[in-house]
């Protein structure tokens, strides 16, 4: 006599269901509401919208900014998580609490902490405004609230693949004759490279919509440092709601795009050193 095993959330079926009806109420329904809102424009009027110097102007400070961001997250996080990792040292409780405070800390709290140290008469801005460079209400202060933001995405990410990874496999190919670089590129990356673009990809996604801490460093000037979702507030304001939801469905597309783009060589790439 063969006896069921009991599980404890209920059967497939029923399991589903309250996925797909959660999924729907909280993501698929509203990201429709988006697009049908833009029917009430014409291809034309949508186009002249999304299109304008304006609008343009914030979407390459949007997506260039948040990729530049990703991109530094992705080494610093990665240095940030192997010290976590593979050092013991004093206050590495603390270190790795920190690690955590962009997640904590309102962004708009994150945003005016930011401008008050790089602003020309910050902590940090008074000594860099001498120098010619200029962090608070220019792209670059856009660039350090989103890496700000972004950096716990890679370290988390990272950090419990490097925990598991076996120090014997270094060992291993240091008995070989490799030397620490060809260590690390031809052992150490290949086992982590998922786990970064995991991070990376979240880092990214996160930059993207990052509203809060942005909008008080940056400046908010038209065609220099002017985000995305600074524009589409601005139409809401205006009680443009088409114009808000047209910004907003191109820049789902392009973010999609980009996060299926980044998945796909997460696949391939983890295919790839799998098969080996």
């Amino acid at each position: 006599m063969t006896t069921r095993k009991k599980h404890l959330l209920p059967g497939f079926g029923l399991s589903l269901g309250y996925t797909l009806v959660y999924l729907s109420l909280i993501v698929l329904i509203p990201l429709a509401a988006v697009f049908l809102r833009t029917t009430e424009l014409s291809f034309s009027e949508f186009w002249a919208v999304v299109t304008t110097p304006r609008v343009l102007a914030t979407y390459r400070l949007t997506f260039g900014a948040s990729l530049l961001a990703a991109l530094i997250n992705l080494v610093f996080g990665l240095l940030t998580a192997w010290v976590l990792v593979r050092y013991q040292f004093y206050g590495k409780k603390i270190l790795d609490a920190l690690v955590d405070l962009p997640f904590a800390l309102p962004t708009a709290v994150a945003g005016i902490s930011l401008t008050a140290i790089y602003a020309p008469n910050g902590w940090l801005g008074q000594w860099l405004e001498p120098h010619g460079i200029k962090v608070a209400f220019t792209p670059l202060g856009v660039v350090v609230a989103l890496t700000f933001i972004g950096l716990p995405f890679v370290v988390r990410t990272v950090q419990p693949v490097l925990e598991d990874f076996s120090t014997e496999l270094e060992e291993a190919a240091a008995s070989l004759g490799a030397n620490r670089w060809q260590t690390f590129f031809k052992v150490i990356l290949p086992a982590i490279w998922p786990a970064l673009l995991t991070g990376f990809s979240l880092a990214f996604a996160r930059a993207v919509g990052e509203y809060g801490s942005v909008i008080f460093i940056a400046g908010n000037m038209p065609m220099i440092s002017e985000i995305t979702p600074l524009m589409i507030i601005t139409k809401l304001e205006q009680y443009d709601y088409a114009g808000a939801t047209a910004i907003a469905v191109v820049m789902l597309v392009i973010s999609f795009a980009l996060l299926l783009l980044i998945n796909l060589l997460q696949w391939w790439s983890s295919h790839r050193h799998g098969g080996k």
